[in-house]
């Protein structure tokens, strides 16, 4: 009576730890960490306790179990979804979490079909995958076709699955299931409301294990590590430290130069490697006349040569706008610049005289 007692205590712990664990986003957060590893571990203790109250046995039928014992047939289903959840940092450690979560979801899978607790289709899927565990898919065709509807048909079962557990858990003769006495209502309906729980999660575990292969097939194909052990970034972060060091590199700033000035000794070892930080600087006069300078840089020319610069360089056009529209007014004292331009006058009436207008297409081509 003492280890039944210890069973149900363990068992509502685990639970109280699942639920919780459902309902939490920051998966990174170490506080989820330590709640997933203390209900792994609930969990697990409570497998230890069923197998010492030999609670479930191959002779016996659905009508040999009573209604309290129902939920510990689902211990190894929360166990492989906790599993599942587990952290990890590596192909392989992934994938060692995977293949502890398949065994947990097959133990669930093979007690729950020996109790003839798995429907038809079900037991179908079980045969199916017990003849090749890492090629199982709940939509075994190739057709894309064929795949999608097998995909709706799933949703659709789930959620016919989980409206029935709804309904039967808004049944007022459900009553509270947290009473002392394990039932809390009814117990026909109470059971009904257990079985039909095992029905989702029968389905969800299928659905699992075909998640688990379509997972281990991308670890298959992940590049294999270049260090046999799991590396951290605080493992890289200290090597590459170290390396520096032994270089003689590091990353700490210089100190302020009035200590430098205190620093007495040469600058160089003998092999040549600077002993202490030191600062290259010019004469004593150069440093006098940056005492009094301004802090920020002063110009190197003044605007005019600036100007000067960028014409000879072409940056500046000049021309255009207004003035270059203007005709340029002719100087009459230039007597060859305007005989120049009535002889090029001249030019152009003689040949306007013998080339009139449409002369040269004669044939209207073109």
């Amino acid at each position: 009576m003492e280890d039944s007692k210890s069973l149900k205590s363990v068992f509502a712990q685990a639970e109280e730890r699942r639920l919780a664990l459902e309902g939490a986003f920051e998966v990174t957060d170490p506080s989820y960490r330590d709640v997933l590893s203390n209900a792994i571990d609930e969990y697990t203790e409570c497998l230890e306790l069923i197998s010492q109250l030999r609670m479930f046995s191959p002779n016996e039928t659905l009508e040999d179990l009573s209604t309290t014992d129902l939920p510990y047939l689902l211990v190894h289903y929360h166990l492989a979804e906790l599993i599942q959840k587990v952290h990890t940092t590596s192909p392989v450690g992934r994938k060692t979490v995977l293949d502890k979560s398949r065994h947990c979801y097959e133990r669930f899978l093979y007690i729950i079909d020996s109790y003839s607790l798995l429907e038809p289709q079900y037991s179908k899927m079980l045969e199916t995958y017990s003849e090749d565990p890492t090629a199982f898919s709940t939509t075994p065709s190739s057709d894309p076709a064929a795949r999608r509807n097998s995909k709706i048909a799933n949703f659709k079962a789930e959620q016919a699955l989980k409206q029935k557990l709804a309904y039967l858990r808004r049944n007022p003769s459900y009553g509270d299931p947290d009473q002392e006495d394990g039932l809390g209502g009814d117990e026909e309906i109470v059971r009904q409301v257990h079985l039909a729980n095992l029905g989702l999660c029968i389905h969800l575990a299928f659905q699992a294990l075909e998640s688990l292969n379509r997972e281990t097939d991308i670890l298959a194909q992940a590049p294999t590590p270049l260090l046999p052990q799991a590396t951290t970034v605080e493992d890289d972060e200290r090597r590459r430290r170290d390396d520096l060091r032994n270089e003689g590199f590091s990353d700490r700033l210089d100190r302020p130069f009035k200590r430098l000035q205190s620093f007495n000794g040469p600058l160089l070892s003998k092999e040549g490697k600077p002993v202490q930080p030191f600062t290259i600087v010019g004469t004593r006069q150069d440093l006098a006349k940056q005492v009094f300078r301004p802090g920020h840089n002063l110009p190197t020319m003044s605007i005019d040569e600036y100007l000067e610069e960028e014409r000879r360089r072409g940056g500046i056009i000049e021309g255009g706008g207004e003035a270059s529209g203007r005709q340029p007014e002719p100087d009459e004292d230039n007597y060859e610049k305007a005989d120049a331009e009535t002889m090029k006058a001249r030019a152009w009436d003689e040949y306007v005289e013998a080339n009139p207008k449409g002369s040269g297409n004669t044939l209207n081509r073109g």
